[in-house]
């Protein structure tokens, strides 16, 4: 949960679509003017002409078929592709700015508001408790306040760019939202275990541990498109409004919605659940796993909370891109789908040849690896909250 909020951010009014290419309205004329297009290249048009006859007859219709395919599936494409990261692009000192921007981050964030002697995070924390004794009422009051501030500050995003830049607006978003989750986190780990316990699966089902972990790994992994550059989420790189279209997209358009779809049926939960925005992706999927093993009314409460703010964001998001995108968001839109392998099965999305790769790039194994890093660090995240007394 800490690391799908603190990489959850808001869209941006900025986006480099690129152009689409559209094909032939005359199909026939297709073959011979990619033909005519792969016989100017070279070497390999050198190597064809000084072939046999039956060599060229052969080789040049089949190459011309599958460029053509190539063609016609990028054509189809308005959107972005996810996870792209090319080494060659990247620049250190680009990197340098990051991980010195998030170290001073940090320090304030620790300053200002975690550090009991100097911080506000405490004050916020008691102020809230003092309204009610109950920890379902002030978990859930935690949840309602970040979810208000977040959502809030999302939907104002467009004007303040305009007011006062895209890479100032990140930093006042980040300002604000940071402690707001940290406090809500905290509590939530400190008080995970009060309350009334409604249910208690933890060492009663075989294999419960496992299919939570497991679930909670999905959870993080179907996270990461909303922050493929974390250069975007620091600023350093100008912010921008992305309309992922490859990857995950392809099976579902929301996929915190369709995991928890599928999880509250094989689970038979009784609440309805739905997907974020691409801004709290994750999340969904975390509550429901922890909610079951844990079994309480604050896991209940945080849950609610949480998915209620879910429930907003998915309206906004779409909202927002038809707003700013219009046809573009639409064609993603009708090609996509919520519930699972819906649109592929009735024939408005096909996956292209060799989909499996598009989640094999390096922002997919590093999240990969952080993900397994913040489940064995679950020890020290609960001892450090623990002395904070929130």
């Amino acid at each position: 949960m800490t690391s799908s909020i603190l990489l959850s951010h808001p869209l941006s009014s900025q986006l480099h679509l690129p152009k689409p290419r559209f094909l032939r309205s005359n199909p026939s004329n297709l073959s011979c003017f990619h033909l005519k297009t792969i016989t100017q290249s070279k070497p390999f048009n050198v190597r064809l002409k000084n072939g046999s006859p039956n060599l060229r007859k052969f080789v040049l219709p089949q190459v011309a078929n599958t460029d053509a395919e190539k063609i016609e599936e990028d054509a189809l494409l308005v959107g972005e592709d996810s996870a792209e990261f090319v080494l060659s692009k990247q620049k250190i000192s680009s990197w340098v700015y990051f991980t010195g921007i998030l170290g001073v981050v940090l320090y304030i964030l620790d300053v200002a508001w975690i550090d009991n002697s100097t911080g506000y995070g405490k004050v916020f924390i008691d102020a809230l408790s003092s309204i009610s004794d109950s920890p379902e009422v002030v978990m859930f009051l935690l949840t309602l306040i970040f979810a208000v501030v977040h959502s809030g500050l999302a939907s104002l995003r467009d004007t303040g760019e305009k007011l006062i830049g895209e890479r100032a607006f990140r930093v006042l978003f980040a300002g604000v939202s940071l402690p707001l989750a940290v406090s809500t986190v905290v509590y939530f780990i400190n008080h995970r275990y009060d309350g009334v316990q409604l249910w208690q699966l933890q060492g009663v089902v075989p294999g419960l541990h496992e299919l939570i972990w497991f679930a909670n790994f999905v959870s993080f992994l179907f996270l990461y498109p909303s922050t493929f550059n974390l250069l975007e989420v620091a600023a350093v790189d100008k912010p921008k409004m992305h309309l992922w279209e490859t990857g995950i997209m392809r099976i579902t358009r929301h996929p915190q919605f369709a995991l928890a779809f599928l999880w509250s049926r094989m689970k038979r939960i009784t609440f309805d659940t739905t997907y974020s925005d691409s801004l709290m992706a994750g999340q969904v999927l975390w509550c429901l796993a922890h909610t079951v093993w844990i079994g309480n009314s604050v896991a209940v409460a945080a849950s609610v909370g949480l998915i209620g703010h879910h429930l907003f964001g998915v309206w906004n998001g779409d909202r927002r891109l038809a707003i700013r995108y219009g046809e573009a968001f639409e064609a993603v839109k009708n090609r996509t789908s919520i519930i699972p392998f819906a649109a592929i099965l009735d024939g408005r999305q096909k996956l292209p040849e060799g989909y499996l790769k598009e989640f094999l790039r390096l922002p997919y194994f590093s999240i990969t690896a952080l993900t397994l890093g913040a489940y064995f660090a679950h020890p020290l995240m609960q001892a450090a909250s623990s002395r904070l007394h929130w």
